[in-house]
């Protein structure tokens, strides 16, 4: 399954001969026994045909949407360790499909992502009422999260002190680095213990990169441990029975949701930013700052009745 085949594109499909060849029961056949018109198995064999026989699919019951005339369809692709998620929208007679977003003009069109986005268990830097929000998907093995790290711990900060707030989301790709995911266990087990070290364990990983093997992880953690405020035997016993795993999961299960396909991935204030240059980064918080500031000042205004001469 490549990304461009699985990419959210505003295309309608027709399903006509895939309906036809699944039963000779009609439309209105169906729709006269009370089921609906929309059948699960054609459309999941015209998706197996579109994105191939590799690729396990599973297809939801349709629901009301909020489009008229149409129908959601939730879809779940898989194929290895990538997974995908959309939701498709379906015509009532269950001939066409359109794939892509569906836009509220009177809504901030990155509401639905970020509300999505679920930091309360993150560790997180910066004030805690900033108008804007940077979620950061990330892999301890992944040398462009290094870099990233460098940028969100040291321009981030100096460019905005006061206007924006970062936390950190595990996303080990198991598929290719074979550290990662106890390296991310081993973040967790730190926040754990003693929430303020949290990120000085990521600066430290992140500089010792180049040092880990995955004979080596947990020898690594607790040297970074010593001389700091943690205690090295919880610490220890909590990698060794990888106590913090599920939240890592956790955080895996989010990202897969919301179609995270790589690393470092961020989101400002919802925004989806992959691999972005600091000055086009800089840009965008600048943008939403002031997209902030004019979106509270109209919240707030109140209009005055005048009083008649």
């Amino acid at each position: 399954m490549n990304n461009r085949s699985m990419a959210l594109i505003g295309v309608v499909f027709a399903l006509c001969g895939y309906a036809a060849a699944e039963t000779p029961q009609t439309n209105a056949e169906r729709r006269g026994q009370g089921g609906p018109a929309v059948s699960k198995t054609a459309l999941q064999s015209y998706l197996q045909h579109m994105w191939g026989p590799d690729v396990t699919i599973s297809v939801g019951d349709p629901r009301p949407s909020s489009i008229p005339g149409l129908l959601e369809v939730d879809v779940q692709a898989k194929q290895g360790q990538e997974q995908h998620k959309e939701t498709l929208f379906v015509s009532q007679d269950g001939q066409k499909i359109i794939r892509g977003n569906v836009l509220d003009i009177n809504r901030n069109p990155f509401e639905s992502t970020a509300a999505a986005l679920k930091t309360s268990t993150a560790p997180g830097f910066g004030p805690e009422n900033a108008p804007v929000t940077v979620v950061v998907f990330s892999d301890y093995q992944c040398p462009y999260c290094r870099q990233e790290a460098q940028l969100v711990r040291n321009e981030l900060p100096k460019a905005f002190p006061e206007q924006v707030r970062v936390f950190f989301k595990d996303y080990p790709l198991d598929q290719i680095h074979n550290w990662a995911r106890l390296a991310a266990i081993g973040g967790r087990c730190v926040y754990r213990q003693n929430k303020a070290a949290f990120w000085e364990f990521h600066d430290w990983i992140f500089a010792h990169q180049s040092e880990i093997q995955p004979d080596n992880v947990k020898a690594k953690i607790l040297e970074f441990a010593n001389g700091r405020n943690l205690d090295s035997l919880a610490l220890g016993r909590c990698l060794d029975t990888r106590a913090t795993e599920n939240e890592v999961n956790v955080s895996i299960a989010e990202g897969r949701a919301l179609n995270v396909d790589r690393t470092p991935y961020l989101f400002i204030n919802g925004r989806r930013v992959i691999g972005m240059p600091w000055e086009q980064m800089r840009g965008v918080i600048e943008r939403e700052i002031e997209f902030q500031k004019k979106a509270a000042a109209n919240c707030c205004q109140v209009t005055l009745p005048f009083a008649s001469k």
